[in-house]
């Protein structure tokens, strides 16, 4: 797990930060000097989606509203408007937070998954930790989640090196540490394809589900299976290039279940600065955050209803002709 990028190792899901891609107006331009207002706006999400570089990402595709379960469409004020995620706690496994950082506010809690030896066979713990974030990529997922969510309550468990490269074992303990303690949400974006951790993962996904703690995980960036993001008892997330972050599209032909925004985001770095990053791990905090802000209004849902209210608010949905 460690050696494989794009995992619990890295880029997790993301791609390596640096020059942004080049802006949705600019995109707009580029064929459509005569076209409409509206016109343009489609032109430049076309474009923008022909940008994606990466896997599990969405194509444009529309969900008919038929497969919704709802007497009436679900509206987002309803779900979660006005909300800050007050109260709802929010794990992040991942490589840690820098809780100085403005935009995380100085509030979240930082624990690391460490072996007691160094030896194989090693027994894996969850404890306190004051190394922060080694590689940026937890503080911009944390920095996404805290923009949607800003008065959740954060607990960062950091998993990852400076490398973006961390233990499978790490990576079971911190999600069986979060189930235990019932978080009411935990992101995940990172994942390992080695097959002797599957069954492990399976079964904690599972656990997670039955005990109410909703598990949110990136979609690989590359065509391949990974976990636990391919677990049907998670919402698997992969990236859009809306700019809307409140904007989630539901996918018509999964097991990617949604796809939130993921395509040049503005998130924080470690030290107080600011990065512009894309990948299916930056999608995945919109998710997180949006289900903080629907706990606080509706604090008896659980994964089923997260996602059905998610889909049900999806912006993609259609009504069928005929």
């Amino acid at each position: 797990m460690a050696s494989e990028p794009g995992e619990a190792g890295g880029p997790p899901h993301g791609t390596t930060p640096g020059k942004p891609p080049a802006g949705v107006p600019e995109a707009a331009r580029e064929g459509a000097a005569d076209a409409s207002p509206a016109e343009l706006s489609a032109h430049a999400r076309v474009v923008a989606r022909q940008r994606i570089r990466f896997a599990h990402a969405s194509v444009g595709g529309a969900m008919d509203v038929s497969r919704v379960a709802a007497a009436q469409p679900v509206e987002r004020g309803w779900a979660w408007g006005g909300a800050t995620g007050r109260g709802v706690r929010v794990c992040v496994i991942d490589s840690g937070v820098d809780s100085s950082h403005p935009a995380i506010g100085g509030s979240a809690e930082s624990y690391v998954a460490e072996p007691d030896t160094p030896a194989p066979g090693a027994r894996w713990d969850v404890v306190p930790d004051t190394a922060g974030d080694l590689a940026g990529h937890g503080t911009a997922c944390a920095g996404i989640i805290r923009s949607l969510a800003p008065e959740c309550e954060l607990t960062s468990v950091r998993i990852l090196g400076s490398g973006l490269r961390g233990s499978g074992e790490a990576l079971v303990r911190a999600l069986e540490w979060a189930v235990e303690r019932r978080f009411a949400v935990v992101n995940v974006s990172l994942s390992t394809r080695r097959e002797e951790h599957k069954e492990r993962l399976h079964d904690l996904a599972d656990a997670a589900y039955f005990a109410g703690v909703t598990l949110v995980s990136a979609a690989h960036n590359s065509p391949v299976d990974s976990y636990p993001w391919r677990f049907p008892s998670v919402l698997s997330v992969g990236a859009h290039a809306e700019p809307d972050p409140e904007y989630v599209e539901a996918n018509p032909d999964p097991p990617v279940d949604l796809f939130a925004r993921g395509v040049a985001v503005e998130a924080p770095w470690p030290g107080g600065g600011k990065r512009v990053v894309s990948g299916n791990s930056f999608a995945a905090p919109h998710v997180t955050g949006l289900c903080a802000r629907i706990l606080e209004r509706h604090p008896r849902f659980r994964t089923p209803e997260l996602r059905h209210v998610l889909t049900a608010t999806a912006g993609n949905l259609r009504r069928s002709q005929g």
